[in-house]
């Protein structure tokens, strides 16, 4: 197989594969619909991209191109945690490498480039945004970001040089990215059981929706819920609740009073989504006054014992 075929091959399946991990970390199954503005801005990138492809400066091009477009993709977004900004920026550089990859480039080189400096930008300019107040010091973040990304661009050259081959690197890239994704959800279990308990504790949710909202793999089934799909709404829901608490936080006053009011409005989603769930399962229970099937005789006559 070719390197244009191969990574083209490789650039379908990752994005594949981020679409099932997002949905794995997140629930949401609309992936497009978040990763639209990602490819976009990733597409017009590589168109850039190109123009520096055999220039000795395209790492820094790429970094910084990768870097602002994961800002628009932040600011014109909605807020999420810094693996998942990961995980879209990663997409953005996928997208990035394919006007690389159908010109006259090294494929999976490219490849291996954009996809790596869009990683590091996407969960450097996450981490800014959500975890950091002051202007200033996002600022500082940002900048640190796009050096970092720069040098992530400049990493496989550099390997290349080392007798790496470069199939081995797109190859490996592709696989570690949303290999991470699913460390780093395994990683917040505790964390988000944490946040969970102490709504369950004021009320919120019921004790036997932590685990099961909580578990990376039991908040993908019903989790005792009438309707799995509700069930999955919930965690949606409560996994925001999760990300609010943490978020405000790192706020000041005012904005964490915004923070407040939005976690409150989700509290009272969950609560209600919990009290139908309930009524529903209670309206499918079968009526404790009938009597039970194992003591009635073939002639409807109860057995007394």
């Amino acid at each position: 197989m070719s390197d244009p075929v191969l990574s083209l091959v490789l650039l379908a399946s990752f994005v594949a594969a981020a679409t099932a991990v997002r949905y794995f970390e997140t629930l949401d199954s609309r992936f497009w619909s978040a990763a639209a503005t990602p490819l976009i801005a990733g597409l017009i990138a590589g168109i850039l991209i190109r123009f520096f492809e055999d220039s000795p400066l395209r790492a820094i091009v790429t970094g910084v191109l990768l870097t602002a477009a994961t800002l628009y993709v932040r600011l014109t977004g909605l807020e999420s945690e810094p693996v998942d900004g990961m995980l879209l920026g990663a997409v953005s550089g996928a997208a990035a490498s394919l006007p690389v990859i159908l010109g006259r480039s090294n494929g999976p080189l490219a490849l291996a480039e954009c996809v790596l400096a869009g990683a590091v930008a996407g969960y450097g300019i996450t981490y800014a945004l959500s975890h950091v107040a002051d202007k200033r010091r996002q600022l500082a973040l940002d900048t640190a970001t796009a050096i970092a990304a720069v040098g992530a661009a400049a990493l496989p050259r550099a390997l290349q040089a080392a007798g790496v081959s470069t199939r081995t690197m797109a190859l490996a890239v592709c696989a570690a990215i949303p290999l991470l994704v699913i460390i780093t959800v395994f990683r917040q279990w505790a964390d988000l059981r944490a946040e969970l308990r102490h709504e369950a504790s004021l009320g919120f949710i019921d004790d036997t929706d932590v685990r099961a909202s909580a578990h990376p793999f039991l908040r993908l089934g019903s989790g005792g819920w009438a309707d799995p799909n509700a069930h999955r709404e919930f965690v949606r829901l409560a996994n925001r609740i999760a990300l609010g608490k943490r978020q405000q936080r790192d706020r000041t006053e005012e904005t964490a009073r915004l923070y407040q009011l939005e976690i409150i409005k989700l509290r009272m989603q969950i609560r209600e989504m919990s009290r139908i769930d309930h009524q529903t399962r209670r309206a499918r229970a079968p009526s404790s006054d009938e009597v039970p099937s194992d003591t009635i005789t073939a002639g409807g006559v109860r057995n007394e014992r």
